[in-house]
């Protein structure tokens, strides 16, 4: 294994037990995510921040909050990654006001306010993501849903015009299509993510096939519903295809003898997914990331929190309907 993703790896274990240690009554789907938005910028979970950061969460939002829902652990995590908590928390909460005017209120919602809180002209931009939000209605009406409110916002700060970007998606979302065996709905969510980047949609649609097979010939098994979005924000990333098929497999080696991701463990499609968030740190480590709003990181931490929600979203109708049945 790479000596760098070695030590992401064994840092992503030491930040998992920490969070589940200080943050009580979490997911076991929202602990791993938490843990890599610490691994995505090298640091180590600090317990007492975390500790201060849920007090100033608790001050600040009320229990029926958005953010105080599904992703509340995940904001935590993302105020004890900022010099300055409460001023990103007052921005984040401003930036969701005014997204509530155009956007329905929900945790996806709330997500988006955090991870753009510190752009530019919001209002501006939260007009053109609705415009961009019907768009997407207008071309699939039955996929489009609030969770894609998160994507149409991050376009919305995207260089292209509106029909570009409607025009990358939609190529995307054919190509994919006819190669994969999936839910519409994912479909069109990795078509979003594969928008958010640059360059030519066959082009970027074709890389994003190339990875999934990769891993499938080094004996992976991808999962084909929400573990899609982290793979296509990983796909964005520069580095060769193959090699990062290995290393992902390199990672779910490691996590496969790890608590939590044995057999009784999450199950083996969310690991993998898991190791994508892994090699995502190593390969944005080796690729000097700029800050700007629609790079590949963002796009990574937005798919990995919305990854997570799906799999809670599921393992609560799962569990629903177990109980039901009796």
């Amino acid at each position: 294994m790479d000596r760098m993703l070695q030590s992401i790896c064994e840092q992503f274990i030491e930040n998992r037990e920490t969070i589940k240690k200080m943050l009580k009554m979490g997911n076991a789907y929202v602990y791993p995510v938490c843990a890599n938005l610490f691994c995505g910028k090298g640091e180590t979970v600090e317990a007492e921040k975390l500790v201060a950061c849920r007090e100033i969460l608790k001050q600040k939002a009320g229990i029926f909050s958005n953010f105080r829902g599904t992703i509340e652990h995940a904001v935590i995590c993302m105020l004890a990654l900022e010099e300055k908590p409460e001023e990103k928390l007052d921005r984040a909460l401003a930036a969701y006001a005014l997204m509530k005017k155009e956007f329905m209120a929900s945790d996806y919602l709330a997500l988006a306010a955090f991870m753009l809180a510190d752009e530019e002209g919001m209002e501006e931009k939260v007009a053109r993501g609705k415009r961009i939000y019907k768009r997407m209605q207008k071309e699939h009406p039955f996929l489009t849903s609030t969770e894609d409110s998160v994507y149409a916002l991050m376009l919305a700060f995207a260089q292209r015009d509106d029909d570009a970007l409607i025009g990358d998606m939609e190529e995307s979302y054919d190509l994919l299509k006819k190669q994969l065996s999936s839910s519409g709905n994912y479909l069109q969510t990795v078509s979003h993510i594969l928008a958010l980047a640059e360059g030519d949609a066959r082009a970027k649609t074709e890389r994003f096939m190339e990875l999934y097979d990769a891993i499938g010939q080094f004996g992976g098994k991808y999962g084909k519903y929400y573990e899609l979005t982290v793979l296509a924000a990983l796909s964005v990333l520069r580095g060769d295809v193959r090699q990062m098929a290995a290393d992902m497999m390199d990672a779910d080696a490691f996590l496969a003898a790890q608590k939590g991701y044995g057999f009784w463990g999450v199950g083996k499609k969310i690991r993998l997914m898991h190791a994508a968030m892994l090699i995502s740190n190593l390969y944005s480590q080796k690729e000097e990331m700029k800050t700007a709003s629609m790079s590949a990181a963002i796009s990574m931490v937005i798919a990995q929190n919305m990854a997570s929600l799906a799999a809670v979203s599921a393992a609560t109708s799962a569990a629903a309907a177990a109980s039901s049945s009796h």
